[in-house]
């Protein structure tokens, strides 16, 4: 899928939807940073498109003018 079309998806969703998603990514990210401190996981190559995901979400929420 390409970026455009993901952007045009987010853009479509409420706000609520976007706010709701944007913090279980940002929970997401937190909990393997937390792993990977730890040694407990090496899923590094999670965190990218994680990070990338919630760039695109709190976006989305700052084109619409809404605070994350």
């Amino acid at each position: 899928m390409k970026i455009t079309a993901v952007l045009a998806e987010l853009r479509g969703l409420p706000v609520d939807d976007l706010r709701s998603r944007a913090a279980e990514i940002d929970d997401q990210v937190f909990r393997l940073r937390i792993q990977r401190a730890i040694g407990q996981t090496e899923a590094g190559h999670k965190m990218r498109p994680l990070r990338r995901q919630l760039a695109r979400l709190k976006t989305v929420l700052r084109e619409k003018g809404v605070k994350a």
